[in-house]
């Protein structure tokens, strides 16, 4: 009888890690999609496709758009979120500390973060620039392309972060070559001087600036970045990362972290 449960526990369990595959599938493409389409993208059996978009369809989680057959989100999860949103500070909190730095700086600013084992842009407030930078929120991008990543993994041992990121993900977009014992390096020197900034590997006429944000565990959960042409990042260099500095210690603080424990989190993560 007990195996009988365990196995019904496991089918539901897979079942609900295929529904989630197939939302995040849907948030990747950003346009409504066939089951089959669906199916054969995730690399599931469309049956079992099928049934879950039927299943979450009754549940406001997906929806048809047109008449053929194509689903997307749901309506349902924008009210999901918009209660997270509410109960999050990290989230609510950096919608105005991103006005502020991008008004003081003219330049595109970000919240940055981790999403399984790739970076994305959580949020996101451009320039005033009439020349503006943006990306696109919520694209996954492999971690050693962004200063970003050098400050997200400072909380892990070097093994760690070598199991954590895919290995073709040390390839950069320009083709070559990043020695993770290079990244594990700089990812050490981000943790002891608090923050990264470099020349974009992604964007090659940027400059980038990523700051910590630490919680009360002293673990970096979020970045607040700026991306300026390299130019003007190189030429301002000194008070862009004040600002970010000063915004980063501001949300920090209000998520229960304190410099103690900041310097901990440093002494820690070089004696790793």
């Amino acid at each position: 009888m007990d195996d009988v449960s365990d196995d019904m526990v496991n089918r539901r369990a897979r079942g609900l890690d295929r529904a989630f595959e197939i939302l995040n599938f849907l948030r990747l493409k950003r346009q409504p999609l066939r089951p089959n389409e669906i199916a054969q993208g995730i690399g599931a059996p469309r049956s079992s496709v099928y049934e879950l978009v039927n299943l979450l369809m009754r549940q406001g989680i997906l929806e048809y758009r047109g008449e053929d057959g194509r689903v997307f989100l749901g309506r349902k999860l924008y009210f999901l979120g918009v209660a997270y949103s509410e109960q999050f500070d990290l989230m609510r909190e950096c919608d105005k500390l991103l006005t502020h730095i991008a008004e003081e700086t003219r330049e595109t600013a970000q919240m940055c973060l981790l999403e399984g084992n790739k970076y994305t842009v959580a949020q996101m407030k451009e320039g005033l620039r009439p020349f503006r930078i943006s990306s696109n929120v919520g694209d996954p991008v492999s971690i050693p392309w962004t200063a970003s990543g050098r400050l997200l993994v400072g909380h892990m041992s070097d093994q760690e972060i070598l199991d954590f990121i895919p290995k073709d993900d040390f390839r950069l977009p320009n083709g070559q070559w990043l020695d993770p014992a290079v990244f594990i390096s700089e990812v050490r020197e981000a943790a002891r001087v608090g923050y990264y900034t470099f020349n974009s590997a992604v964007e090659t006429f940027t400059h980038c600036f990523a700051v910590p944000v630490y919680q009360a565990d002293r673990i970096c959960v979020a970045t607040l970045c700026l991306v300026a042409p390299r130019e003007d990042g190189l030429k301002n260099h000194a008070s862009y990362l004040k600002t970010l500095l000063d915004a980063a210690a501001d949300l920090s603080s209000r998520l229960g972290h304190t410099a103690d424990d900041e310097h901990a989190g440093i002494r820690a993560a070089g004696q790793r």
